[in-house]
């Protein structure tokens, strides 16, 4: 990261108090949130603070390079945010490649989501509270409502504890642990109480969300009993989550009680979901050797009734884990088996795609993509394997104009962007490759990079007024970004 980000998210972090509005997007007919607070911080501040804080946590941590997974959760989530108070979803979700139980919401509307969360999920309800939990956060403005209850105290607890997000991504465990602890302890008492109000009022509008979206709202309360759970087995080291969001035995009655009864418990799970699959696939990178990760999947399957959603569950963990080995022969007998139960499984489909890939048979791969993508044009995770399979197979162009089309459709997404600039340097377009690795480098608040890289492509257009025009003016918005966050 260089100097110039750096003081620039110090002053971000030290200013924190004066933009703690986790979203710009409460409802009008809400009086109760306080006019102060909404008046302390701008619109224009609260998307200023999210972008920034973003391109920090970007630069930062490792984030979770799955298009299916991140495709799944944006759509959960922005299905969500339709039932929620939010009355404009302009959302990020990052997906974080860590084992551990946290989720975080962070003005500006940015939710961070680790593929540990998965673990703890037993269903996609579960999930689905915590997800509605955190649009709470959100839509009830409580960053912004802490900023007017205690300004002074508030300006050193949020501050450390955005940073403490940052490092509970990158470095997990104890420094994790004691930079929120000791942020925690800042706080005065009456601080830490209206902390738990916040959380009270989030259980509440996130039940709701769960509710209004015809969802089993119960399992709010059985999402925290597994946390809970997990913390009496672990001993000392609780999940992150719990660190922010603390639960007791209180707080779960509480949670079932506002929940109420609901018909959809009695109710057999929904076996069409790719839920319990999805979570399999999220725990591929939770061991050090994918040896380990097959074994566990193998023990999984044999602790599980035939013919049962965990066990195919299993045998989904079991074929991802066969094709890291490179048993590819064995990962396509299972995952056939797996396609002859679910024949209209999309999930099932697509590892049958990444299979084929993995193994060399690109045209095969090509072929199906094509015809997928004719039904669903629009299709993320579809369009990036694309992309990949014409990457492999040699045909750099084909594979750099599936990437320019995802990046008009998703030009916030850095993956896009990086893939685009390897593709474009393989097709011979060295203009485009420092095009788009500055569009990476911005996304990641690497600003210097990105200001050489524009330079860079300035310099091969110097005949090509068009492009050069466009370059010029990204450059002078890239210097108008770095002056309005400064002024924050």
């Amino acid at each position: 990261m260089n100097h110039k980000m750096r003081a620039l998210i110090s002053v971000v972090l030290t200013k924190a108090i004066l933009i703690q509005s986790p979203l710009l997007f409460a409802r009008d007919d809400l009086p109760w949130l306080g006019d102060a607070s909404s008046s302390a911080v701008s619109l224009e501040q609260e998307k200023m603070l999210g972008s920034i804080w973003l391109k920090m946590f970007r630069s930062r941590i490792e984030t979770y390079s799955d298009p299916f997974l991140q495709d799944y959760l944006e759509n959960l989530l922005f299905n969500l945010a339709t039932y929620s108070e939010l009355s404009e979803a302009e959302l990020t979700l990052v997906l974080v490649d860590n084992p551990s139980m946290n989720a975080f919401a962070v003005p500006g509307g940015v939710i961070g989501v680790h593929t540990g969360v998965f673990s703890y999920a037993d269903n996609e309800d579960q999930l689905a509270s915590v997800l509605s939990h955190e649009l709470a956060h959100l839509s009830l403005r409580h960053y912004a409502r802490r900023v007017e209850n205690s300004k002074n105290q508030a300006k050193v607890n949020m501050a450390g504890l955005l940073a403490a997000v940052v490092l509970a991504a990158t470095a997990g465990g104890d420094a994790a642990t004691a930079a929120l602890m000791t942020t925690q302890a800042a706080s005065l008492q009456s601080q830490l109480a209206y902390s738990r109000s916040h959380e009270q009022e989030a259980d509440r509008e996130g039940i709701k969300t769960l509710q209004r979206a015809d969802r089993d709202a119960t399992q709010a309360a059985s999402m925290f009993e597994n946390m809970l759970r997990a913390t009496r087995y672990t001993g000392s080291r609780p999940p992150e989550y719990l660190l922010t969001h603390p639960v007791t035995e209180r707080r779960i009655a509480d949670a079932r009680n506002r929940a109420g009864y609901n018909p959809r418990n009695l109710l057999q799970p929904n076996t069409g979901s790719d839920y319990l699959f999805l979570r399999a696939r999220a725990r591929t990178n939770s061991w050090r050797t994918p040896q380990q990760g097959l074994e566990a999947f193998k023990a999984q399957a044999a602790n599980t009734l035939k013919n049962s959603d965990l066990h195919h569950a299993a045998q989904y963990g079991i074929a991802l884990m066969e094709m890291q080995l490179g048993a590819f022969d064995r990962a396509r007998v299972t995952l056939g088996n797996l396609a002859e139960q679910r024949p209209n499984s999309p999930l099932i489909s697509h590892t049958q795609l990444e299979l084929e890939l993995a193994s060399g048979n690109f045209d095969t791969a090509i072929t199906a993509l094509e015809r997928q993508l004719r039904r669903q044009p629009g299709n993320y995770p579809r369009q990036m394997l694309l992309g990949e399979a014409h990457w492999l197979a040699g045909n750099s162009a084909m594979s750099a104009a599936v990437y320019e089309n995802l990046a008009r459709q998703r030009p916030e997404d850095p993956a896009v962007w990086y893939q685009l600039a390897e593709v474009r340097g393989l097709a011979g377009d060295i203009a485009g490759v420092h095009t788009a690795r500055a569009e990476y480098f911005i996304l990641i608040g690497v600003f210097d990079r990105a200001r050489e890289q524009i330079e860079l492509a300035l310099s091969l257009l110097s005949s090509d007024f068009k492009r050069s025009a466009v370059l010029t003016q990204r450059l002078k918005d890239l210097n108008e970004y770095e002056l309005r966050a400064e002024r924050l």
